[in-house]
């Protein structure tokens, strides 16, 4: 199984736990501006650099049609700069990857200290991902997850943008909104690799969006809890420098974190799938998530 998928999640009475307990010191929790995603928190992608961040990837869907079936046969590479999904074209089949048909997601797999729920997932991007327009125009992709009405595994998504595969430090962001909650359900958008994690946003989508960092040098994690829906639209910005990494949500600063903050160069996942704790997802449910950008940059130092 590619390493991509061996995340160290939290079990669910340790991330109770961890959300209930203050920020340890030296890991602050406060709100205060920032540049995040250069103050853009509209449907507007943001174009151009920000601080010491140079953009290399900016996507906003914008004219765009991927019909279910074209995130296909993505077991080229996989895990590589060079892979691909053979269902894609143009700049999509250039741009985005996703984890292959069959593979398990976390909570069917037991990676990362979880036991193996009864009821886990299968990532089928071919079945969950597409690319339109919305009711007003705006172009999103949509990640729909279901189970099968016999009660088979759920069906999952883990999508990657290439541009931010095997990089070191960055500043990645997204816009995006749950637009159809049930239970059973959840995002854990990650960075991993050698004992390191980086998690945000995370959480089920019947809950709210929190952050953690689990340091490459092994102390506790830090977590970042948070009062925001999933079902209401949020900026979420992650900033990875030398010295902190530091999450943001709508342009604010929710938390920072210092320790082992990672060093190696790792990749981006937009990984969704079926709950690690909480109600399972019921037979015939589905439930929704839309982004309506996403950029991504890298790190240039102080200028």
């Amino acid at each position: 199984m590619n390493r991509l998928l061996h995340r160290a999640l939290v079990t669910a009475s340790t991330l109770l736990v961890s959300m209930m307990l203050p920020a340890p010191p030296g890991h602050a929790s406060q709100t205060t501006p920032s540049e995040d995603a250069c103050h853009t928190v509209t449907t507007n992608v943001p174009r151009g650099d920000c601080g010491s961040f140079r953009q290399t990837f900016a996507e906003n869907f914008n004219g765009d049609t991927v019909p279910l079936g074209a995130f296909s046969d993505c077991d080229h590479q996989a895990g590589q700069p060079e892979a691909f999904c053979d269902g894609l074209r143009g700049k999509y089949r250039a741009d985005w990857w996703a984890y292959p048909t069959g593979w398990s997601d976390t909570a069917a797999s037991g990676a990362d200290g979880n036991d193996g729920r009864s009821v886990g997932g299968r990532y089928h991007p071919e079945d969950t991902v597409s690319v339109g327009p919305a009711a007003d125009g705006d172009g999103r992709m949509r990640i729909r997850m279901w189970r099968p009405p016999d009660g088979g595994p759920v069906h999952a998504a883990a999508i990657v943008p290439k541009a931010a595969m095997h990089q070191a430090y960055g500043k990645f962001s997204a816009r995006l909104r749950v637009t159809r909650a049930a239970p059973g359900y959840k995002s854990a958008w990650l960075h991993h690799g050698d004992g390191c994690e980086i998690d945000y946003p995370e959480q089920n989508w019947t809950d709210t969006l929190a952050a953690f960092h689990h340091p490459c040098t092994g102390e506790d994690q830090d977590a970042f809890p948070t009062e925001a829906r999933w079902t209401a639209w949020h900026t979420v910005s992650l900033e990875w420098t030398p010295e902190a990494v530091r999450f943001y949500l709508d342009g604010r600063l929710i938390g920072r974190s210092t320790d082992g903050v990672p060093t190696q160069p790792l990749t981006w996942v937009l990984q969704n799938e079926s709950a690690l704790d909480g109600p399972y997802a019921a037979p015939g449910s589905s439930a929704e998530l839309q982004i309506t950008w996403v950029t991504v940059y890298t790190y240039e130092g102080a200028r």
